[in-house]
This record gives structure tokens, sequence and C-alpha cells, in this order.
């Protein structure tokens, strides 16, 4: 009987201090995003324009280090596929074409003509702006990232594969 009693009271003891383990992997993920963006941000900050006349603004070159992501899209319906080029900075991704749409009038408010377009699995990316060269591209989702901080920190640059 005490055997049992002891056995039983061990495996409940192990239980709960098995139950108590952090789950490492959702703090990892928390501390990836928050590493992420204190990089972005010491980048904004070291990009900084510097004033060299009391008239002019010279701004550092841009390094090329924005990820890419390249995807087969169509534009959704209504839209004009013409203002797609090869890259495109992609301000939000929706699986629900009314949040897609949302998001599409405040950028024409804000003076942009954003283009919705959507990928093999069905998510809508909002693109803002679409360029012929990597570089312009990766100039455009900076000044973006600067003018609408911080809400489009994470905008990211998409590569069409036709």
């Amino acid at each position: 009987m005490k055997k049992s009693v002891f056995f039983i009271l061990s495996l409940a003891v192990i239980a709960l201090l098995g139950s108590c383990k952090p789950k490492q992997s959702t703090y990892r993920q928390v501390y990836e995003q928050a590493k992420q963006r204190e990089i972005a941000q010491n980048q904004n900050s070291n990009q900084a324009p510097e004033a060299t006349d009391a008239n002019v603004i010279v701004s550092k070159p841009i390094q090329s280090s924005a990820s890419l992501r390249r995807e087969r899209l169509s534009a959704v319906a209504g839209e004009d596929s013409s203002r797609l080029k090869r890259y495109s900075v992609v301000i939000g991704s929706f699986q629900n074409k009314t949040n897609a749409q949302s998001l599409k009038e405040r950028m024409e408010n804000a003076g942009f003509q954003p283009v919705l377009a959507e990928n093999e699995h069905g998510m809508i990316r909002v693109i803002v702006s679409s360029f012929s060269s990597r570089e312009e591209a990766v100039s455009s989702r900076e000044r973006i990232k600067q003018q609408f901080a911080p809400q489009f920190q994470d905008a990211w640059l998409l590569e069409l594969s036709r």
C-alpha cells in the first residue's frame, strides 16, 4: 500500500514538473521578431539623411540587404496588371479580400496607386509600388517604412516569377 501511494505521488510530482516547462519555441519566435525589429531600427538610424548644405539633403546609399520572396501572382479582378513590374513592395498580405481592399483604399488616400494581386495559395498581396530594378524597389520600401513608421516596418520585396 505504501509503495503504491509513493509511486502515485512520484508520478504526480513528475507530471507537475514536466508541465511547467517553458514553451521555448514560442519564446524563441517572439525573441527573433524583436531582434529583427531592432536590426531594422538600427539600419534605419544608420540611413538617416545627412545635411551637407542648408538647401541640399543627401542620403546615405541604401544597402540591398532586403529579403526577397519569389511568387507567381495574378491581379485581382478589376486591378491593372500592367502596373506590376518584376520587383514589388508589399505592405500587406490578407486572406480576406475586404481587409486588403481597405488597406488599398487607405494607401490611395495617401497618394499611392496600390495594386491587389493574389498568389497560388489564395493570399492577397497589397502592392504599393512596383519597379523593374531591385535597387529602386529597395529604395521605395525604405521610403515607405520611414514615411509610415512604425506601421509598415515589415514591408517586404516580392519578385514576380513568370
